[in-house]
């Protein structure tokens, strides 16, 4: 195994790239790199099972055969290279032809994740100039509401579906070559706080893809993989797709929604040995944990989680309960994964942490006046961006950005530096806590929490209160077999107390049925924090 320090010093960029891509970064294709270099064998690109129980593999020739009869579609819609095809589509094979298609004419794909409502998609495919969108009859009607609304082109509906013009196609297509700098996805933020802002993804970015996939998420080719991320997001399009697809290796599309009983059929019947997914996801693993041992205990040799910080419990159990490695990789939309505790490489690992920058990138630790902090101190995390050859995000679409100062990308997360180099996710800027003069990262708090038998759940804010500025509220989310009651309350709140401190301790819990969640997975805390602020404003006739 690689020492990390020595892979991050190390880090040639060009070397990198010449091992990573089949062409340069002057004339390539994502079509090429993530399907053709890899059809010239029987190899298996996709492993697909549906939600009715149909199963079907492809392989990376027939992928290229089905994309290019793809791309020869897209002509006579009137897509151009550089136009925009949307993909409005669950984990289907169509949504695999439609992706590597579209690359291959050229063009930037962009995903519509499918729980995404009528106003959702209006606004990504207006921002985006989308010129088609190809979706399925359950979400077509999405669509119907949009003035002025992209052609679609549906699977499944009638005779002039999908298939149908597909395969009238020609079975040639010659990829077309751009640069390395030219677009070819168009992301959005979650838009927890505001509108979601689109950004292009160039076509270098493969190659920081590739890495992540090679050094945080150890993907060997013996290994049976599984992303369980949805593509219609960035973790799910990036790693669940292009990163393993670029590497050669198969990827897995299951149709169906998460469920512990389903997640461990898979695990068993397609002898996963290497996943990845959400915080989400494993919380639910662990709040079964008798059920999921007996089910897939030894099955498992690697598994990371993006998204949100893993708890320690989760951490724990992996290692314990199943008998393998789970490990925290940080990232966001804009950097994809720059943060990792790495499965492939050594380093010293210390639980809650979320790891050490991914070779041919400098994440550090920065105060309000961009001065580089030292172990101990929270500060906003930044990438060094004179010293991140992989960073591939330069702004926003039409959208001016704050996020670059000087020299350094700030995330607007707050973290803090160990004494081993690693740094540890404190909370996004907005969710720490100021109470009684100390600052309180929710994680912490959350942590403590879900470590006692009742809690499946957690989410931490800070509620205003005129003597503490703000106090700790906790919602919590228990297991069926327990009572929701002041006595459970104050057995939390001194089991906060014991495992953390006096002042960080929620003095408010309240019991909720579930947390306020992106579509992604991640806690919408400014939800909690907005319903708080306005139950605490006087209505009208009091204030009169």
């Amino acid at each position: 195994m690689r020492d990390h320090a020595t892979a991050a010093s190390e880090f040639d960029y060009q070397r990198t790239v010449s091992a990573i891509l089949s062409g340069d970064l002057s004339a390539m294709n994502a079509c090429v790199e993530c399907c053709d270099r890899h059809a010239d064998s029987d190899k298996v690109a996709l492993i697909w099972e549906g939600r009715d129980g149909q199963r079907a593999t492809w392989t990376f020739a027939q992928l290229k055969e089905a994309s290019a009869r793809f791309a020869n579609l897209l002509g006579s819609y009137g897509i151009k290279p550089g136009d925009t095809v949307a993909g409005l589509l669950p984990r289907t094979p169509e949504l695999l032809v439609t992706i590597l298609g579209t690359w291959r004419a050229g063009a930037i794909y962009q995903p519509l994740f499918t729980a995404f409502g009528p106003k959702a998609v209006e606004h990504r495919v207006k921002e985006s100039g989308a010129k088609l969108v190809v979706t399925d009859a359950a979400n077509s009607e999405k669509l119907d509401a949009i003035e002025a609304a992209p052609q679609r082109l549906v699977v499944g509906d009638g005779a002039d579906d999908f298939w149908s013009q597909v395969n009238q196609q020609p079975a040639e297509f010659k990829p077309v070559l751009l640069s390395g700098e030219a677009p070819f996805l168009a992301m959005f933020t979650s838009g927890t706080t505001g509108p979601a802002k689109q950004l292009h993804v160039p076509l270098k970015a493969i190659v920081a893809f590739v890495t992540y996939m090679r050094d945080a998420v150890d993907l060997r080719p013996e290994d049976s993989f599984w992303n369980i991320a949805d593509p219609g997001w960035a973790y799910g399009l990036y790693y669940a797709v292009t990163g393993p697809l670029a590497m050669g290796h198969s990827t897995l599309f299951y149709e169906g929604g998460f469920t512990v009983d389903s997640t461990c059929r898979i695990i068993n019947e397609y002898k996963i040995t290497n996943m990845a997914g959400s915080p989400t996801a494993f919380r639910l693993l662990l709040a079964a944990r008798h059920e999921v041992e007996g089910k897939i205990k030894g099955q498992l040799r690697a598994v990371s989680s993006a998204g949100e910080p893993l708890t320690p419990e989760v951490i724990r159990w992996f290692s314990s309960g199943l008998g393998c490695t789970i490990h925290d990789h940080y990232g966001q939309t804009e950097l994809g994964m720059v943060l990792c505790n790495h499965h492939a490489l050594s380093h010293t690992v210390r639980i809650g942490t979320a790891g050490y920058s991914m070779p041919g990138h400098r994440v550090v630790v920065i105060d309000d006046q961009l001065r580089e902090l030292e172990p101990g101190k929270p500060g906003m995390l930044a990438l060094d961006r004179n010293q991140s050859p992989l960073l591939w995000f330069n702004g926003y679409a039409r959208t001016h950005t704050k996020a670059f100062v000087a020299h350094y990308y700030l995330s607007g997360d707050t973290v803090e530096l160990n004494d081993d180099g690693s740094i540890s996710f404190v909370g996004r800027a907005d969710d720490v806590i100021t109470t009684s003069g100390y600052r309180v990262g929710p994680f912490d708090v959350e942590s403590a929490l879900v470590e006692h038998p009742a809690v499946i759940e957690a989410a931490v804010i800070g509620k205003p209160d005129p003597e503490r500025t703000e106090l700790v509220k906790a919602f919590v989310v228990l297991h069926a077999s327990h009572q929701a009651d002041s006595a459970l309350a104050d057995e939390l709140q001194q089991h906060v107390r014991q495992r953390l401190s006096a002042h960080a301790y929620p003095r408010e819990i309240e019991f909720v049925s579930e947390l306020p969640k992106t579509p992604s997975g991640k806690i919408q805390r400014f939800l909690l924090r907005d319903r708080e602020k306005t139950a605490q404003q006087p209505t009208a006739a009091a204030a009169s």
